[in-house]
């Protein structure tokens, strides 16, 4: 054996395989950081796996769904959402607001029949965080199975799918948590199994296919991995988590609280402004505005605009998206990314961001990359 053989012996490059058992255990970690009792499934996939996985298993020809945009995501989620053949009712807020569970109420009762929501946790791209825990109230009071992307909040923000009523909550480590991007995860509540069940268009045979775990890994005990796991990827979130726990929730996500204070604070001394640079609102993981101060710094409060409430029965194009910059006076220039600067890909100083795509930038951050105040990025990450 030559000296270059022996030296290639990092412990990376011989690995035992990673077994049912361990891979379950790391399952369970991932269940007791969201404080959830549903079942917990690992998808071997950045979270647009798992996002899009939860959508065609639970929509169909038959759903009325509820889609909230407050960044760039819904609009993708509604894509996939009428995709699938569902009606679905887009409700839409400039992406420097969060929405209300009033507004959700009221389009409860304007459409009674929605029996599915879809909603964003916190934006990357803005650093908004919606009101999930009242949303989820709402939510619970029309009866609707409840899906939340919490990919930008776990970590950086309380996820509590069991106390909100989330039926479908879907995470990934690169973000907040700082850990691998190759895998990620989704609880899903019995409600939403059921309901994948009943869905004669979810995906099965097929690696979007919830189902397929359901069947073949928590029913059967979780005894036999149903294909060769990421290895690599399921050690670091494994070390990720145990990285949180060591700290403890909370200070980590104190720790993101005051740097996303300092970005604000520096981006408002910076002239960005509060359209760009909103403080955020009361009361940690809630998303709540303070209306006084919100109308002090010329946000939230007197005079918001109305959300646009847009049914759809299919796809369409030509849809164009609100942008902090929406308001009297103040269009959106076509082909701008509306939460970038000058300087900034796809803003006014950068090129065009092709309508509808779904491709996440570096980081698994919106299209375009990753500009804007993401919400509690990992150290070192883009």
């Amino acid at each position: 054996m030559t000296e270059e053989s022996t030296a290639v012996t990092h412990p990376f490059l011989d690995l035992a395989p990673l077994s049912a058992a361990h891979f379950a255990a790391i399952e369970d970690r991932v269940a007791r950081l969201l404080d959830t009792r549903q079942d917990v499934v690992i998808m071997q996939g950045e979270a647009l796996l798992p996002l899009e996985g939860v959508i065609r298993a639970a929509a169909g020809p038959g759903t009325v769904a509820l889609n909230v945009i407050t960044g760039p995501y819904g609009q993708t989620f509604g894509d996939w959402l009428r995709d699938c053949g569902a009606t679905v009712h887009d409700l839409a807020v400039p992406f420097h607001t969060a929405v209300t569970a009033a507004q959700v109420r009221e389009t409860f009762a304007e459409h009674p029949e929605i029996d599915f929501v879809s909603l964003v946790h916190a934006e990357a791209a803005t650093g908004n965080t919606n009101p999930v825990a009242e949303i989820g109230a709402a939510v619970r009071a029309q009866g609707a199975l409840f899906s939340l992307d919490a990919v930008a909040s776990v970590g950086a923000e309380p996820v509590l799918p069991d106390a909100w009523g989330v039926d479908l909550c879907v995470i990934g480590a690169q973000k907040a948590m700082g850990g691998p991007a190759g895998v990620s995860a989704v609880s899903v509540s019995e409600r939403a199994w059921a309901r994948m069940a009943a869905n004669p268009r979810a995906p099965r045979r097929s690696y979007l296919s919830l189902l397929d775990w359901k069947e073949r890994w928590v029913d059967a005990g979780r005894k036999a991995l149903l294909h060769a796991p990421a290895q690599l990827e399921m050690l670091a979130l494994e070390a990720c988590v145990e990285r949180i726990e060591a700290e403890g929730p909370a200070t980590v996500m104190a720790r993101h609280a005051s740097a996303a204070a300092a970005t604000r604070a520096g981006g408002a001394r910076a002239g960005r402004g509060p359209a760009a640079v909103r403080p955020r609102g009361r009361g940690r993981g809630t998303g709540g505005d303070d209306p006084a101060h919100a109308a002090r710094r010329g946000g939230l409060g007197a005079g918001r605009p109305r959300p646009r409430l847009r049914p759809h029965a299919a796809a369409g194009g030509g849809r164009r998206r609100p942008g902090p910059r929406d308001g009297p006076g103040q269009p959106l220039r076509p082909g701008r990314h509306p939460a970038r600067g000058a300087g900034e890909p796809g803003g006014s100083g950068g090129g065009p961001v092709r309508a509808g795509s779904t491709a996440r930038g570096p980081g698994g951050g919106p299209p375009g990359g990753g500009a804007g105040l993401a919400v509690g990025r990992g150290p070192g990450r883009p």
